[in-house]
C-alpha cells in the first residue's frame, strides 16, 4: 500500500467501504468500553485487542480498495473548517 500522508475518508469498493464501516462499528465499542471502564474494571487486553482489530479494518479496506484499482478519497480542508 502507498504511505499515508494525508487523511482519507472512508468509501471505495464495495469490500473498502464494508470494512470502513466495520472499523466504525469496532470503534464504537471501543469508545463505549472506555466509558464503561469509568464504572468498573475493564481488562486492558480488551481494549488493546478492539484497537488493533480496528486498525486492521482499516489496513483492509485500503488493501481492498487498492487491489480494486479505487482511488481513496483524501480529506481536503474547507474554507469553513476550523
Amino acid at each position: 500500500l502507498p504511505p499515508l500522508t494525508q487523511f482519507i475518508l472512508p468509501g471505495g469498493c464495495e469490500l473498502g467501504a464494508r470494512m470502513h464501516f466495520a472499523r466504525c462499528q469496532c470503534r464504537r465499542a471501543e469508545r463505549r468500553l472506555v466509558t464503561l471502564r469509568k464504572l468498573r474494571p475493564i481488562r486492558e487486553e480488551i481494549m488493546t485487542f478492539l484497537n488493533r482489530l480496528s486498525d486492521w479494518m482499516f489496513v483492509t479496506a485500503r488493501t481492498a480498495n487498492h487491489e480494486a484499482n479505487v482511488a481513496e478519497t483524501v480529506w481536503e480542508k474547507q474554507e469553513t473548517d476550523p
